[in-house]
């Protein structure tokens, strides 16, 4: 199974639960209640499904949010609790990310100042431009998606870009190698033993983002180690997300809620 909440009616957000093997489906909403509190969450399904039921739940796929670890701890206590690959990796490429957005606002400070002082001179401002066009602030702005890929995956533009990124900013270089390094560790079947490595070596990379990084997936390694067991994802209920948001554009909105969640339930449940 699989849990995750959902911005579903108006940014409110509820919780639901699937059965994968439904595969998106009839059968394959086991619940959808409102909010993302723990105790509410776990009390309205434990209401509904008898003890002996939830305990022959095998495994639940979930993000590292600690409401959704919790509540998966209460209703199914038998069951391997996986967190979902995308999320943990998603924490290492924002810790990328977070770099290159601050050292880009620096560059928009520092382009500011130069223009400001450059009318106070009475001068023409004319900023750094390198060598495949890019100002400073252009470079750093285009980078975003190049950093999420490996670099076999990388067009000549982006090539051309990243030599010059990592040779403007070598931070940057040395943080996208932890990234693409922790990547690479869901690829080795070993379960803790490349994430321990890899932590170590995090923790010892004086970078303050990629250490926090680090600190999160050793706090959360069991889970995050799960995935080897059988190789499960989140993915089915990101479909099933987006399954729910093309239903819900084909009635064009939703005027009476309870009608939408008796669609809903007729239609999934």
């Amino acid at each position: 199974m699989a849990i995750d909440e959902t911005g579903l009616i108006n940014g409110e957000l509820y919780t639901i639960v699937i059965n994968k093997d439904a595969r998106g489906k009839k059968g394959s909403l086991a619940a959808l209640i409102k909010g993302t509190k723990g105790k509410d969450i776990a009390t309205a399904i434990s209401s509904q499904v008898d003890f002996a039921t939830r305990m022959k739940i095998k495994e639940i796929t979930l993000d590292l949010a600690n409401n959704m670890d919790w509540i998966v701890r209460q209703i199914a206590p038998n069951a391997i609790r996986t967190y979902d690959r995308f999320h943990v990796q998603k924490i290492v490429s924002d810790a990328v990310q977070t770099i290159r957005i601050k050292l880009r606002w620096e560059a928009i400070d520092e382009e500011n100042e130069a223009i400001t002082k450059s009318k106070e001179l009475g001068v023409k401002f004319t900023p750094k431009i390198f060598s495949n066009g890019d100002t400073k602030k252009q470079l750093l702005a285009r980078s975003r998606y190049f950093l999420f890929k490996s670099q076999e995956k990388w067009s000549d533009s982006q090539k051309q870009r990243a030599k010059i990124l990592f040779r403007e900013y070598p931070i940057i270089a040395k943080a996208y190698k932890y990234y693409i390094y922790f990547r690479n560790c869901y690829e080795l079947n070993n379960k803790n033993s490349n994430f321990s490595m890899w932590i170590k070596e995090a923790y010892n990379s004086g970078i303050k983002e990629i250490i926090s990084a680090a600190s999160t997936i050793e706090r959360h390694l069991h889970g995050i180690s799960n995935y080897f067991e059988n190789k499960a994802t989140n993915a089915a209920i990101e479909g099933f997300h987006a399954k729910l948001k093309l239903f819900r554009q084909r009635t064009r909105g939703i005027v009476d809620k309870d009608f939408f969640f008796y669609r809903i339930i007729n239609y999934f449940a």
